[in-house]
């Protein structure tokens, strides 16, 4: 098994920035909850981030060295590790660090060179070349028009969320609704 830290199954959504990935998820979430699932989601981001700010005591304690930090409140609990080396992150290794228990499906969103399953989000319109043509992980490509070439595997109106949402449901989870 490629991922032997994935408890449940792992997809991905791949496309160059700017194409509506997030976008797509977040009207895609709710309905898969709606169906009862319990997703959870990881996000590469190319980009140093900060979820503490200075002055606040978490901040203060992780400049100081402390590493990692958990944040810990009644509605939710962050952990800030840093990496002792600038490090692109591998999705294997960062299932590891991921709660997964009660979760039914974990979304992610990047992590577009590894392999496991994708849907590739394209719109030609952008002028970037298409994916599926160089990775066979991509089970289904959501566009707004015509790719070329045309893909071997299911096309979808990535306007059409609960289309969408019937292949991840049907296809790829292989659930059956009447």
């Amino acid at each position: 098994m490629r991922f032997p830290n994935a408890l449940v199954p792992l997809l991905g959504f791949a496309a160059p920035s700017g194409t509506g990935k997030t976008t797509l998820l977040k009207q895609l979430i709710p309905l898969l909850k709606a169906h009862g699932l319990r997703v959870g989601l990881i996000k590469h981001s190319h980009h140093a981030f900060e979820i503490d700010h200075p002055g606040k005591d978490s901040h203060t304690l992780r400049m100081a060295g402390a590493s990692p930090v958990m944040l810990s409140a009644s509605h939710r609990r962050a952990i800030i590790t840093e990496h002792p080396e600038p490090q692109e992150p591998r999705l294997d290794g960062e299932l590891a660090y991921f709660d997964q228990a009660g979760l039914d499906l974990i979304l992610v969103e990047g992590f577009k060179w590894e392999a496991f399953p994708k849907i590739e989000l394209h719109r030609p319109a952008l002028g970037q070349p298409p994916l599926f043509p160089h990775d066979g992980h991509i089970i289904a490509v959501a566009t707004d028009a015509e790719p070329h070439p045309k893909p071997t595997v299911p096309c979808l109106d990535i306007n059409d969320p609960g289309q969408i949402l019937r292949f991840i449901l049907e296809d790829f989870l292989g659930h059956r609704h009447p």
